[in-house]
């Protein structure tokens, strides 16, 4: 099978994605910190979002390279949200000012997410399960911080709605002016918030890669509340669902995220504290 795999085209937490056969294809192999049931997972979810009509990359088939688990799915030709807001922060805190068309590629997220919601698959895993899951396995808290905080995710309301279960801006690629959204290990039905807490929490607490100059650090540090108000502002108009109702979900979803190994040390620890001082 190793003749089939190409050039190295990217990496994440969990996974490695080479080209795959020719150019129309890619393979996400799934590193050791990822069990095949996961990359099952995602494969199942792709399928039945791509079944749904939703924008995802087409998903082939699940197979193996020298002992590790991949999954085949058509190849997205386009910029990531995360390249496009890079590019942004670099141009505008050398040379420019930020403007209102600078907010679009944020208002693209809340689009994708609204149109990802107004959807219901019944065969997605429950989602507040997985959080639960999650939250009992974060090593960070303790026994008692645990229970806290999953008595406050057992007093929201519950949800049946398609979520997405990872919305960074990384996981929307824009093909040809459209949005495509990949990475579909974390999807479930379930509550919108949490997709919306999900990001809110990414924007607010997240640690930028490293090497970046200083003053793009300063910048993202400047408009990180920028970011999460006219995100906010667009998915209330879209769908009817304000910060307010986002908000009772933070500090659980805050804690499913210490559990996730995609994160660097720093960005545990400012969610430690957030979700201390909450608790």
């Amino acid at each position: 099978m190793n003749g089939l795999l190409g050039m190295k085209l990217g990496e994440g937490g969990c996974a490695e994605i080479y080209e795959w056969e020719d150019t129309s294809k890619v393979i996400k192999l799934a590193k050791s910190n990822t069990g095949t049931d996961a990359l099952a997972r995602e494969f199942s979810n792709s399928q039945a979002a791509w079944k749904k009509g939703l924008t995802v990359p087409r998903p082939y088939e699940l197979t193996e390279v020298d002992g590790r688990q991949g999954m085949v799915t058509e190849r997205i030709y386009g910029e990531s949200l995360m390249e496009r807001f890079i590019q942004l922060f670099m141009q505008v805190s050398a040379d420019r000012k930020w403007t209102d068309s600078d907010d679009e590629n944020i208002r693209i997220t809340a689009r994708s997410l609204s149109h990802i919601h107004s959807q219901r698959i019944p065969s997605m895993p429950p989602q507040r399960e997985a959080l639960k899951w999650n939250i009992h396995s974060a090593r960070y808290l303790t026994s008692d911080e645990k229970k806290r905080v999953v008595e406050r995710l057992d007093r929201l309301p519950l949800k049946y709605q398609l979520c997405h279960g990872d919305p960074n801006p990384g996981n929307i690629l824009i093909r040809n002016g459209e949005p495509v959204v990949i990475d579909w290990m974390n999807a479930s039905t379930g509550n919108p918030e949490a997709d919306l807490g999900e990001y809110i929490i990414m924007i607010r607490y997240s640690v930028l890669p490293p090497g970046l100059p200083a003053d793009v650090l300063e910048f993202f540090d400047s408009v990180r509340e920028h970011i999460i108000r006219v995100f906010s502002e667009e998915y209330e108009r879209l769908t009817g669902i304000a910060y307010r109702e986002v908000e009772q979900w933070l500090v659980p979803l805050a804690a499913r995220k210490l559990d996730v190994d995609s994160i660097v040390e720093e960005e545990k620890q400012r969610l430690l504290e957030f979700i201390r001082a909450e608790l």
